[in-house]
């Protein structure tokens, strides 16, 4: 697969966020991703290929985020720990990934 673009979206609710533009009606964002695991624009990836990881739980460095955990260390988006958010958009209305990923 070769992402047509890859941008990096900035520390969001989602914190570190990963989107993807596969096609022109087709996009794949990530989210709470590891800063030191981003691809680059025009990446081509094999099935099976490490896109990127998830991300640690607190992040520093990053001025004005708003998140934070309960003893007020920043967090990596609204988060309680670590996970990975998969958002899959077909002109741009959400919809199950399943539906393009193999079972």
């Amino acid at each position: 697969m070769i992402y047509k673009s890859i941008s990096l979206d900035g520390v969001l609710a989602g914190g570190y966020t990963i989107s993807a533009k596969i096609n022109d009606f087709l996009k794949v964002s990530y989210c709470h991703v590891h800063p030191d695991y981003m691809p680059s624009i025009g990446s081509a990836f094999k099935k099976g290929s490490l896109i990127t990881k998830v991300g640690p739980k607190n992040v520093y460095g990053i001025h004005n985020n708003p998140y934070k955990d309960s003893n007020g260390n920043p967090t990596n988006g609204a988060m309680t720990g670590c996970h990975l958010h998969l958002t899959l958009k077909e002109n741009d209305k959400a919809v199950d990934p399943l539906k393009y990923l193999k079972k």
